[in-house]
């Protein structure tokens, strides 16, 4: 078994978490934003291309609130790990 010093397990972690962070944790997040943008513009259309139609109007206007929740939820995703990446001092 090899003994690390401190330091190098603290700069061995930090490369992994930043090389986690590049490779899935904010593509998916991008990708998860992007989803939910489309969510809002399905719903924008749907609204405004079925104005003659209240139930449509109804479906139209629950996917713009389902995208607006979903972007909240991302943008409040990114902001916590960005917080407590620079609470323990990683650089992202």
């Amino acid at each position: 078994m090899t003994v690390h010093a401190a330091g190098e397990l603290t700069e061995s972690a930090e490369s992994f978490v930043t090389r986690l962070e590049a490779a899935i944790i904010f593509p998916l997040m991008a990708l998860l934003s992007a989803v939910a943008l489309l969510v809002f513009l399905w719903g924008a259309f749907q609204y405004v291309a079925n104005a003659g139609s209240d139930d449509e109007r109804t479906k139209g206007k629950r996917h713009m609130l389902y995208g607006v929740i979903g972007l909240l939820v991302m943008l409040s995703a990114y902001t916590i790990l960005r917080i407590a990446a620079n609470t323990f001092g990683v650089s992202v």
